[in-house]
């Protein structure tokens, strides 16, 4: 739960593109990712599933610095997370594995995996292997698959996820029967 007003709405553009020109591996998923596969729903967080090696975890560290990131903890204004003392290095991100931040460019969720429907950890390199190319401006980004994404909301069965289930299912039969090769990436510009 968040107090009201804390902290900027989710800018992904800018976020994304923090993000590659620090050279992060990361794939987009969630919300975000759903968004990007042609999903109506919008989101008001960005999440990602990072590679959780060392030097990738510093370019990570690096790009949060960028946006103003401070932890994002339930019940405490933007306001009193910036008064935290949090040294964001790749050694504190290794740490953590997961964590949520408040930055400049919105909510963003850093992840260390991707459940599957029975709740087996996806890392990142399973997940890059199914994942899907967007370009944005001046961008490109991996976005999860939509089987990644709806087995992840299936296993989590919170509301949101449980209400954005049908939409991508159905949109799951949509791209089988249209020839998933041939699918375009719908644009990233209601992001902004």
């Amino acid at each position: 739960m968040m107090l009201p007003g804390s902290g900027p709405p989710l800018d992904l553009n800018r976020l994304l593109e923090v993000l590659t020109r620090n050279d992060v591996d990361f794939v987009v998923v969630g919300g975000s990712a759903a968004g990007f596969l042609g999903a109506s729903r919008l989101t008001e967080d960005a999440d990602c599933v990072v590679r959780r090696e060392r030097a990738n975890l510093e370019r990570l560290a690096s790009a949060l610095r960028e946006v103003h990131a401070r932890l994002r903890v339930a019940r405490m204004s933007d306001e009193d997370a910036k008064a935290l003392q949090v040294r964001v290095d790749g050694m504190m991100l290794e740490t953590v594995g997961n964590s949520t931040w408040t930055t400049d460019a919105g909510p963003f969720d850093v992840l260390a995996d991707l459940k599957d429907f029975e709740g087996r950890s996806v890392s990142y390199e399973e997940l890059l292997t199914r994942s899907i190319a967007v370009r944005g401006d001046g961008f490109a980004v991996h976005v999860a698959s939509i089987d990644d994404i709806i087995a992840a909301k299936t296993f989590a069965n919170r509301d949101k996820d449980r209400e954005a289930l049908p939409e991508l299912l159905t949109f799951r039969s949509e791209s089988i029967r249209s020839d998933t090769s041939s699918m375009t990436p719908m644009s990233h510009s209601r992001f902004r």
